[in-house]
Order: structure tokens, then C-alpha cells, then sequence
């Protein structure tokens, strides 16, 4: 198997690895959000403003993003300056 040269791309490969994780700490976030809407359109129904939906989801797709912004901004330490 091929090392992969981490030269050749913009971001590392751990780099990449952190955006993904991002990527799905904010899909997580969306699917926390979803539902509590009602069969019927003439019932209003409460479940729509649950904790979860309200303040919970936000702040995972906040953590997200965070995540990713990070990710894309992290300089690791190279191989030269650890000795």
C-alpha cells in the first residue's frame, strides 16, 4: 500500500479526517432538529418547540461548524520541530 504525500494537497490528511468529523457532528444536528410537526393542519402541535429542537440541536450544528472552521484553520506541528 502507498504512503500518501501530504505535500501535494492543500490540507493534511488529518485535516480532512477533522472536516469530515465536522461534517457529520452537523448532519447529527440536523437529524435532531427534525419532526414534531403535525398529521393534521388544523392541530397545533407543542412537540415543536422541545428542548431538543430548540436549543439542543443549534448548539451541535454550532459545535459543527466550530469543528470544521478549526479544522480547516489547524497547523500541526511538523516533523522538523520536534527535535
Amino acid at each position: 500500500m502507498k504512503k500518501i504525500d501530504d505535500s501535494k494537497f492543500a490540507l493534511p490528511y488529518k485535516n480532512i479526517l477533522y472536516i469530515i468529523i465536522g461534517f457529520a457532528v452537523m448532519v447529527l444536528g440536523y437529524v435532531l432538529m427534525a419532526g414534531g410537526g403535525s398529521d393534521d393542519p388544523n392541530v397545533f402541535n407543542m412537540e415543536m418547540f422541545s428542548f431538543r429542537r430548540t436549543v439542543l440541536a443549534p448548539i451541535v450544528i454550532l459545535a459543527g461548524m466550530v469543528e470544521i472552521i478549526w479544522a480547516i484553520m489547524y497547523i500541526g506541528k511538523s516533523k522538523k520541530e520536534n527535535k
